[in-house]
This record gives C-alpha cells, sequence and structure tokens, in this order.
C-alpha cells in the first residue's frame, strides 16, 4: 500500500507538465468554438489519440496508479483546458470505470479497448444509468433486462437520459431492472455491443454548459445482447441476487448495486474535474486583479478583492486536498467510513460553483462576456453539483453514512 503524500513524484510531474502542455496548446484554443457549436469536438479528441491521452494505456496507468493521484491529477489539466472538450475526451472513461468495477477479466480485456479504438479509428464508449424518472432514485430505474435461456440472451427494453456520448458511442453500457421486487439491489450492467438492433438516439440535449460534450437520450427496444455481455456474468448475478433476497426477508444490510459502485469509484475524480475548472477562474481573476488598474492602482490593492482570491485559494486547495485523499483511499482499498468519496465530490463541486461566480464578479462587467472565458467556466461548472449524484444526495449519503442508516 502506498503511503499518502501531497507532492508528486517525477513521474507524475512529468505527466501533469504533458497535460497541462496539451490543455493549454489544443483545448484552450478550441475551447470558445466547440462551446458555441455544441458539437463532440472530434478534431480534439482525435488529437488527444494521437499524442496518446485518450487511449486505454493512458487511462489504465493513471487508473492503477498506487499513489491513487493519478486520475485526479489528469482530471484537474484537463478540465483546467475546458470542461465540455475534457469531457469529451474523458467520458468515455465512466463506462470504462462500470466495466472495470463490475466485469470479469475476460470483458475487460474484450470491451475496454473496444471503448477506444486507436489514433487512427477513434472509438466513444457511454455509461447509461439516468432515466426520466429515475436519476437520483435508481430504485425507479424501469430499463428492464430479460434473460432468454433459450438463446442465452438478454432482452433489454427502456430509455436512459443524460447519457454522455449516448447514442453517438460503439460501446454502450446500459444498467437495467433484472429482478424488480429487490429494488436497487436488483440491477445489473450490461455491455451493448456496436450495432447492436434497437438502440438508437433520442433527444440530444441543449445544455446550459459542458456544451462541447454530447449528452442524449438512449433508446433500447427490444434490444438482445449475448449472456456473456451480461458484467460480471450469470452466475455471480444469481449468487447476488439470492443473497439480496435473503437479507430482504430477514431485513438485513444492505447490497450495493451495480450503478452505484461505478458512482462510488468516479466521485473523487468529478471532484478533480471541478477543481480544475475552478484553478482555471482563479488563475483569470487574479491574472486580471493584478492588471486591471481602477483610481490609479491595481484592483487587488482592494481588500474587497484581495480577500476574495484569498478565499478562492484557499477553498480549491481544500478541495483539492479532499479528492486526493478519497482517491488514495479508493485505490488502496480503504473503505469510505465517513463518505469520503462523496465528501470530496460535494466540496468540490460546491468550490467550483463558488469560484467562478466570483471571478466573474472579480472581473466585473467583462466577466459576464464570452470574450472572457469566465462567462463559459461558471456555466460549466454548474454540473458539478448534479451529474454522478447531486450535492443534496452527497450530503445524504454523507450523514446516512456518519449515522449508520442504510443508503438505498
Amino acid at each position: 500500500m502506498a503511503e499518502f503524500t501531497m507532492e508528486l513524484n517525477d513521474e507524475q510531474k512529468e505527466v501533469r507538465d504533458w497535460l497541462h502542455g496539451f490543455a493549454a496548446d489544443v483545448i484552450r484554443p478550441a475551447a470558445a468554438e466547440w462551446d458555441e457549436r455544441e458539437e463532440t469536438p472530434w478534431p480534439v479528441i482525435q488529437e488527444a489519440a494521437k499524442v496518446g491521452i485518450y487511449s486505454l494505456d493512458f487511462y489504465a496507468q493513471q487508473y492503477f496508479d498506487q499513489t491513487g493521484l493519478g486520475i485526479p491529477m489528469a482530471m484537474e489539466e484537463l478540465f483546467w483546458g475546458d470542461a465540455g472538450i475534457a469531457l469529451s475526451i474523458v467520458g468515455t472513461g465512466l463506462a470504462a470505470v462500470g466495466v472495470l468495477a463490475n466485469g470479469t477479466e475476460e470483458q475487460i480485456g474484450t470491451w475496454v479497448p473496444q471503448m477506444y479504438g486507436d489514433a487512427n479509428d477513434v472509438k466513444l464508449a457511454a455509461f447509461c444509468s439516468s432515466e426520466p424518472d429515475a436519476g437520483s432514485d435508481v430504485a425507479s430505474m424501469r430499463t428492464r433486462a430479460v434473460y432468454d435461456e433459450a438463446k442465452d440472451e438478454w432482452v433489454i427494453n427502456g430509455t436512459k437520459t443524460w447519457a454522455t456520448n449516448g447514442g453517438i458511442a460503439n460501446v454502450h453500457v446500459v444498467v437495467a431492472v433484472v429482478d424488480a421486487e429487490l429494488g436497487s439491489k436488483g440491477h445489473a450492467s450490461f455491455i451493448v455491443p456496436p450495432n447492436t438492433p434497437g438502440l438508437s438516439q433520442g433527444q440530444k440535449f441543449k445544455k446550459h454548459g459542458i456544451r462541447a460534450s454530447h449528452t442524449a437520450e438512449v433508446i433500447l427496444d427490444n434490444v438482445r445482447v449475448p449472456g456473456s455481455c451480461l458484467l460480471g456474468g450469470k452466475q455471480k448475478l444469481d449468487e447476488r441476487l439470492a443473497r439480496a433476497r435473503e437479507r430482504a426477508k430477514a431485513g438485513g444490510e444492505r447490497v450495493k448495486n451495480a450503478a452505484m459502485a461505478t458512482f462510488e469509484a468516479s466521485r473523487p475524480a468529478v471532484g478533480a474535474m471541478a477543481v480544475g475548472t475552478a484553478r482555471a477562474a482563479y488563475e483569470v481573476a487574479l491574472d486580471y486583479a493584478m492588471t486591471r488598474e481602477q483610481f490609479g492602482r491595481p484592483i487587488i490593492d482592494n481588500q474587497g478583492v484581495a480577500f476574495q482570491l484569498a478565499e478562492m485559494r484557499t477553498q480549491i486547495d481544500a478541495a483539492r486536498l479532499l479528492v486526493w485523499r478519497a482517491s488514495w483511499m479508493a485505490i488502496n482499498g480503504k473503505p469510505f467510513t465517513a463518505a469520503e468519496g462523496s465528501m470530496s465530490k460535494l466540496f468540490a463541486s460546491e468550490t467550483s460553483k463558488k469560484v467562478t461566480a466570483q471571478a466573474i464578479q472579480i472581473l466585473g462587467g467583462n466577466g459576464y462576456t464570452r470574450e472572457y472565458p469566465v462567462e463559459r467556466m461558471h456555466r460549466d461548472s454548474a454540473i458539478y453539483t448534479i451529474f454522478e449524484g447531486t450535492s443534496e444526495i452527497q450530503r445524504l449519503v454523507i450523514a446516512r453514512t456518519l449515522s449508520g442508516m442504510p443508503i438505498r
């Protein structure tokens, strides 16, 4: 087990600087254009694939970094560049985490590479969990998967929503109900291979922020997938469902469902995204405050501005430390006894919203225009308090963890 440290090693610093350079030289110059276009920035993704950032190898190296800091460091730098484009680059990772968290070694080896493709043939993946009537309330999920034993196939029907890369992805990971009586404990995750009949894109959403990232509904109409596409395999599912039924009869402890396992693994990474956006806005505001003069002196000479910047930097650093702690705990198998993963996501996302709003205030009228990036950063930051568990849900998870109450 790696010791917890707040100091990146030489290799990590080299990767960080490389990512920062890509974010500064490739992502930032394209940010305003793709935000306005509200389209997937394929040229930037392809460039990321060419240099090795959008690849299974890079993602795996960061994911399995025993310090736990590989993923949050990478997320912070990319989202420092631009949240919408960065999410287009890393959005496949959520589906990959779903397979890594729930799949067999054979499934991981088969499907994760197909989620990325290569520099000459870039692929995308989508993780599909939320539904029109089931966002935070995963127990209300209606998408059903029924096993056809004669053909060893699962038949999936339902509608997913808010899916990053939904409908345009090559590989979809879909969470569905296999035993409705067990509520959220009766869920399972399935791989839907490329070009599977019955899967189609529904509504594409026009969003407030992260507009360079494709978000859409995914419609599943009698989608048939082989039995091998059930993540973890049928034997493991049957055993888990049997345990859940026994515990339900006895009124016993909860069993984590597949979607929850994915979200728990990814929440610190979302916190790191929020830190990146907050840091970017803070740096713009600091530079502006040091160069903008009013009444014959830089506005940073005014305590009203200087104290805001001091608070912004303090909150950003505190958020990063919470993210790093949770990431280190996760990779080293330390249980989140106080919901540390949710803590990191909650604090970092709320910090990002606050810091980007303060940045606009420091820039005044300029901050409210699209000539300066803080306006876009503020719109982007709103998503961190919503996706992969709202701030309200994070507080609920933390409170119930501390009290020992079940998290449903």
